[in-house]
């Protein structure tokens, strides 16, 4: 899980087809579902909350409120930028019980060592450059459907 792809619907109506890849960061513990487990969740997925709309570039977050700016002394953020909450959408795989995708807290979200990107370092986020999530975070309305997968 290095990239990401981005699909839009073709003109037609017809299926999809790809608009943009992004390179990303997923966990460093691998693929996995369970609560604690650190891994990025994989199945259908929403953007459930979008945080962060309206902040500047480099806004750091904690407990999904603004702490600070990456370039006042945070360059190791975690979480940076913006923030869309995923929710997952299939019971027993991503949602409900030990599983539960929006209450593990997973997000795609920036972080303030763009470095990073293309390693897996998560804790089972999704992390992607902020030049690539802010204008992202700003076209996608909560509802959006996301798909995550191992490969």
């Amino acid at each position: 899980m290095q990239g990401a792809r981005g699909a839009g619907q073709s003109a037609s109506g017809q299926g999809f087809r790809l608009v943009r890849e992004f390179l990303i960061s997923t966990s460093a513990w691998g693929v996995g579902q369970l609560i604690h487990s650190q891994q990025t969740p994989v199945g259908l997925h929403r953007v459930a909350r979008k945080i962060g709309e309206g902040q500047v570039p480099g806004t750091v977050f904690r407990h999904r409120q603004p702490a600070g700016l990456t370039w006042q002394g945070k360059p190791d953020a975690k979480i940076a930028h913006r923030i869309l909450w995923l929710e997952g959408l299939e019971p027993g795989l991503n949602r409900g019980g030990d599983v539960d995708t929006f209450r593990r807290c997973i997000y795609i979200h920036g972080v303030g060592d763009e470095t990073t990107l293309g390693h897996p370092c998560s804790h089972g986020c999704i992390h992607l450059a902020g030049a690539d999530l802010i204008p992202l975070a700003a076209r996608l309305p909560p509802g959006t459907l996301v798909w995550i997968s191992a490969h």
